[in-house]
């Protein structure tokens, strides 16, 4: 399953994706030309490159849902549920678990803030997407198919760290994030995959 699911995840650039199944799930879209319509935007915190409320109004429509934590709430309209970590919502049959994200050894994303990563539940595949977080200790208790893991270094975790995370987590898939737009480049993720190769199923999604 997961390896079917991993072929309908496609990678927007950053930290943007969207996963198709029954429902089409976004997470943090940015700088998109556009795409499939979302039955589920998730939104992990309210920096620009994450929360872009022109790049949300691309792919909404008027039933989507959008999952987010409250500072980006107050930038974005339409249906808006907010989560704290720890808090789970379901919508349109899809199951949405707010995690913390935040750094450890840097100060962009403080613990204090509450702003999230996600595990979601699509089609009995789950699917963790971390937010820019660095190697925290709450990655040790998921149990997921598929994790979306940053990689580049100043803002989020560098790839060493990435590669550590990564076997705390132990998916059945990682796919390495947050590289090639602000910060970090494709050599961050080859890195990251070369370091994996004989433990965990790595897969670097081409931008889409």
């Amino acid at each position: 399953m997961p390896e079917k699911m991993i072929e309908n995840i496609h990678w927007l650039g950053h930290d943007g994706f969207y996963a198709e199944g029954s429902k089409i799930v976004y997470f943090d879209p940015y700088e998109i030309s556009g795409g499939p319509k979302a039955d589920l935007i998730l939104i992990t915190h309210e920096h620009f490159d994450h929360c872009s409320p022109d790049d949300v109004a691309k792919v909404i429509k008027d039933d989507t849902v959008i999952v987010t934590e409250a500072d980006s709430a107050q930038k974005l309209s339409g249906n808006v549920q907010v989560l704290k970590p720890g808090e789970s919502t379901e919508v349109a049959g899809v199951k949405v678990t707010a995690l913390p994200s935040y750094n450890v050894d840097k100060d962009f994303h403080p613990r204090a803030n509450n702003w999230l990563g996600f595990v979601v539940e699509l089609d009995g595949v789950t699917i963790y997407h971390a937010g820019d977080a660095d190697f925290i200790p709450e990655m040790k208790d998921l149990n997921v198919d598929i994790a979306l893991i940053p990689v580049s270094g100043t803002y989020v975790m560098t790839a060493d760290q990435g590669i550590e995370a990564a076997r705390a987590i132990k998916p059945r898939i990682a796919v390495p994030m947050h590289y090639g737009a602000i910060v970090g480049s494709e050599d961050d993720a080859k890195k990251f995959a070369e370091a994996l190769k004989d433990e965990i199923t790595v897969v670097i999604k081409e931008k889409e």
